[in-house]
């Protein structure tokens, strides 16, 4: 064979080599991509059907007034209903939700939530001017329909109004250009692609909330709850929120204690969410019953715990119709709990003292599916946070380190957690073995057909 024919034959092989690993490497991703769709589309679930909507309360006079700005495409869970509680557990404060449109807007977890006015209400002057706008983290900050928010959000704070970016808030906040020359933090693992998309905001790491002037920005999903608190105490007086404080019980929680957190950083041990969230075939669906006057951030502990940010689960909300009152006037929208089990394979019910608690219509549809009544973690206990029992049950139930994960990214104190359960997300493990395996298959299928292409024209 002549040097040429010998090259020839490695290039050849070569190719087919590239060819297959190409193949490979994009049917994995394939895979992982299909995933992570998958989850999203769980997590923005869309709304349940229905059949009347409850209208508004009015806004009182005399009272601070708080206006959390929600995204009718979708909003992260927590980011809205942590700082709604918090404002909202003083007398001093109204809160209220606002949207673009009045209609049912999906939030993380599998939460629907109906907002009580519109953006131009407040424009035309129907609604009094907020003197507190929160924001919290939505699915296309910078998209062309979120920019009537945007516009709306810079509008109040140029009329006076306070405003508190929650999380991957801060990234609406920042397209809007509210927060050009100012500092600000946000949600830890986005600073790094903030930093390169608005280099004109000072951002900061490592810290719980961040103040620059009348713009408060927090780090992850619960800091919200933190910022909130820092707000209460500058318009209504450190006894206030100290108050509200101590009631919530946020871990490590003084309105002396400092703002500097542990700047995380992508780790190895925080493969599970990933895992999680790129293969969620064969997952369990989580049936997450609210009853009237469920505490907010009880809720959306829930939703964030068991879909919204572990993606360990499927969520189903059901209520006992159509939608539910929050304990400070917040409407969420569930399934009514009628007919069959929605694919439920556990019924949990946050936020509630016992069983007894839960609403005839819940007991009775658990019942008739064979489905025990459970409160997540066992229920919470004296001077817990919300989000305790429901790690602690998700540990439990999926692993440990699915729960912890979910604590750091929902930038959550762990360090006090006692959890009992698994090690690892192994469902979620196998299912990504049995990906590597189709997608290597995948690679040698060029291979193996040259090698048939080959024989069939010796033959």
């Amino acid at each position: 064979m002549s040097e040429m024919s010998r090259a020839r034959r490695v290039v050849r092989r070569t190719g087919w080599a590239l060819m297959g690993t190409v193949l490979s490497v994009a049917s994995f991703a394939g895979i992982a991509f299909a995933g992570v769709n998958a989850s999203m589309a769980d997590s923005f679930a869309p709304a349940p059907d229905v059949r009347s909507l409850p209208q508004a309360r009015a806004v009182p006079q005399g009272r601070i007034t708080v206006a959390v700005a929600v995204s009718n495409e979708g909003s992260v869970t927590t980011d809205v209903l942590a700082p709604y509680q918090v404002f909202a557990e003083s007398e001093k404060f109204f809160v209220y939700t606002v949207a673009a449109e009045r209609r049912v807007s999906p939030m993380s977890g599998g939460a629907h939530l109906l907002p009580d006015h519109t953006l131009a209400e407040v424009e035309s002057g129907t609604l009094p001017e907020p003197d507190v706008v929160v924001v919290p983290a939505v699915t296309a900050p910078a998209a062309d329909e979120e920019q009537p928010l945007r516009r709306w959000i810079v509008e109040r704070h140029r009329k006076g109004a306070h405003v508190l970016g929650v999380c991957a808030g801060s990234e609406l906040l920042a397209a809007s250009g509210l927060l050009d020359g100012r500092d600000a933090t946000s949600f830890w693992s986005n600073i790094a692609s903030l930093e390169r998309d608005y280099p004109q905001v000072h951002w900061k790491r490592g810290e719980r909330y961040v103040e620059d002037k009348r713009v408060t920005t927090t780090a992850g999903i619960t800091s919200g709850t933190v910022g909130a608190l820092k707000v209460v105490e500058e318009m209504a007086g450190r006894s206030e929120a100290a108050r509200i404080g101590a009631d919530l019980s946020y871990p490590g929680w003084t309105p002396d204690g400092p703002t500097a957190i542990p700047a995380n950083h992508l780790a190895i041990g925080d493969l599970p969410y990933a895992l999680n969230a790129a293969f969620p075939w064969l997952r369990p669906t989580t049936g997450i019953g609210l009853v009237d006057g469920v505490g907010e951030i009880d809720a959306a502990a829930a939703f964030e715990a068991y879909g919204g940010v572990s993606f360990a689960t499927r969520t189903v909300v059901l209520g006992s119709r159509d939608t539910v009152t929050t304990r400070h006037g917040l409407v969420l929208v569930t399934r009514a709990a009628t007919g069959g089990t929605h694919g439920v394979d556990r019924f949990v019910v946050p936020g509630v003292t016992g069983p007894e608690a839960v609403t005839a219509p819940l007991r009775t549809w658990a019942r008739r599916n064979g489905l025990a009544v459970e409160l997540p973690g066992g229920g919470k206990r004296p001077a817990e946070f919300g989000f305790d029992p429901v790690l602690r049950d998700l540990a439990a139930h999926a692993d440990r380190r699915t729960a912890l994960v979910t604590a750091k990214f929902s930038e959550y104190p762990s360090a006090h957690l006692e959890l009992s359960g698994d090690t690892w997300p192994w469902r979620a493990t196998l299912l990504a073995a049995g990906a590597v395996l189709l997608s290597t298959a995948a690679g040698f299928a060029p291979t193996a057909i040259r090698r048939t292409v080959r024989r069939r024209r010796t033959t």
